[in-house]
């Protein structure tokens, strides 16, 4: 393989990966011909929605994002409250359900962000463009009011359409940076005026709501995100992207968000589709983890204690919380989404310690989202209910799988770009921990480089946190297989 040829070589895996998991990675000619007939960014003509383009929104990402879904901004009440602003691009004002265009999105239900190439949901020309919350442009949005106490906690909240207008495009990095003091002002910030107090509102509000949340049982986790560093089409290294002060403030308001969206729904008699993380079923391993760094938890599964344990870890501990959070998010199990109808009870999310929660703020690139800001708009407009509940719970289920499959498309070119860093190190022997270990084979994960592989060789009794050495011995860049033997 020509190295130079990095970067096609993985997105001739990653296409191939797609196909063979029934992922579209192409969209048909029917889409793109409807495609052409939308030719402008939706207006809103009902006097209902509210005109709100002279506050001060911003939206916070990934400096090369386009396909921005959502901006934020607060507002400083009487009484240390605060109002909180979440506006969703509105993507269910230029694409119909009974589209060419949505049938292709319910299909692979997601974006699938690859390493080498990015394979939206809707074709660009919406998903970055005329549905996107772009820098300087008007926008419908699905708005998420919420009135925050001082401690932290949503007193109230509210959900209605206005037209919006994005002041400054902020990225994580820089923004993240300079929330804790180890940067200076984006200049993005600083040239609108009065936008640096407002995102100093929004940080000082989030890590108020953070906390209680924690309080309440939420699970502080902490990952390590691989992003690839390509010179020309040439794969250089994965630089390790650990979560700043400006994801965490995006995150904790899209929490919020979501839990709103849920409690609006509820309140109009409407069903909603949840995301639920259920008790863990391996708790009995996460309980033999704590107590190997000398904590006890309860037999029987409970976020607060889990909570505790992880905060544990991070004080006495912090050169190891990474990776006590990942051992204990592979051990928690994936989400799924399933059908709320109005009375019944969601088991709600075990990570989050929220019994209210859907996925509403993201309608450009996950599927659920679009179809929840579609039962929103219904409810907002006093219309009966846009879909039967054999629908939503086949809507479920399909994402539920294809989530699936997307994350292990994602995974898989990962592996293949790691595999491809690692060709030249065959023999050599590295620290490691494992990081899965099922009846299909036993995981780990190099401390240096970030790299994970299969253990074929000396797996028996190794759990999910053990450490050991390992000896690198086969790569199979195709698969993405990166092979390793136990060394005593």
């Amino acid at each position: 393989m020509n190295k130079n040829d990095n970067r096609i070589t993985l997105q001739q895996i990653a296409r191939r990966a797609m196909i063979s998991r029934e992922l579209v990675p192409d969209f048909p000619v029917v889409e793109l011909a409807e495609l052409k007939e939308i030719t402008s960014a939706a207006t809103y003509q009902s006097v209902q929605a509210k005109d709100l383009r002279h506050l001060l929104w911003c939206s916070v990402d990934n400096d090369d994002s386009l396909d921005l879904d959502q901006l934020t901004y607060a507002e400083q009440l009487p009484g240390n409250k605060v109002r909180v602003l979440v506006a969703i691009a509105d993507v269910s004002a230029l694409v119909n359900s009974h589209s060419n265009i949505d049938h292709h999105a319910s299909l692979n239900t997601t974006s699938i962000y690859t390493i080498a190439e990015l394979f939206p949901m809707l074709p660009e020309k919406l998903s970055t463009d005329l549905t996107s919350m772009r820098l300087g442009v008007d926008r419908c949005a699905v708005v998420v009011e919420m009135v925050v106490d001082d401690d932290g906690a949503v007193q109230q909240s509210d959900v209605y359409c206005a037209t919006v207008f994005n002041w400054a495009k902020l990225d994580y990095e820089s923004l993240g940076a300079w929330l804790e003091g180890k940067g200076p002002v984006p200049s993005e910030v600083s040239k609108v005026k009065g936008l640096s107090e407002n995102i100093q509102l929004q940080d000082r509000i989030a890590q108020k709501m953070k906390e209680l949340r924690y309080e309440h049982g939420a699970l502080e986790l902490e990952t390590i995100e691989a992003k690839p560093v390509f010179d020309g089409d040439t794969l250089s290294e994965m630089k390790a992207e650990l979560k700043n002060r400006a994801k965490s403030l995006i995150e904790d308001f899209m929490i919020a968000a979501n839990g709103a969206t849920a409690r609006f729904l509820e309140g109009k008699n409407f069903p909603s589709l949840r995301r639920v993380v259920r008790t863990p079923k391996r708790w009995g391993r996460i309980v033999e983890l704590a107590s190997e760094h000398g904590f006890s938890l309860p037999q029987k599964a409970d976020s607060k204690s889990l909570s505790t344990y992880l905060k544990y870890i991070k004080q006495n501990d912090p050169d190891h919380f990474v990776d006590a959070s990942i051992n204990v998010l592979k051990l928690l199990g994936s989400g799924e989404y399933v059908v709320e109808t109005p009375g019944s009870v969601s088991e709600g999310h075990f990570g989050l310690a929220v019994k209210d929660y859907t996925h509403s703020t993201a309608p450009n690139r996950r599927y659920p989202d679009l179809v929840t800001q579609r039962l929103l708009k219904s409810a907002m407009a006093g219309h009966s209910i846009p879909y039967s509940i054999d629908q939503l719970k086949q809507i479920a289920y399909h994402c539920t799988i294809k989530e699936d499959d997307v994350r292990k498309v994602e995974r898989q070119v990962e592996k293949s770009a790691a595999a491809m860093l690692m060709q030249s190190r065959i023999g050599e022997v590295f620290e490691a921990i494992v990081s899965g270990a099922s009846p299909k084979g036993t995981w780990i994960r190099l401390y240096n480089p970030h790299v994970e592989g299969k253990l074929v060789n000396g797996f028996r009794g190794l759990e999910v946190g053990h450490r050991l050495k390992a000896r690198l011995i086969q790569i199979d860049v195709e698969a993405g297989f990166i092979d390793f033997e136990r060394v005593e």
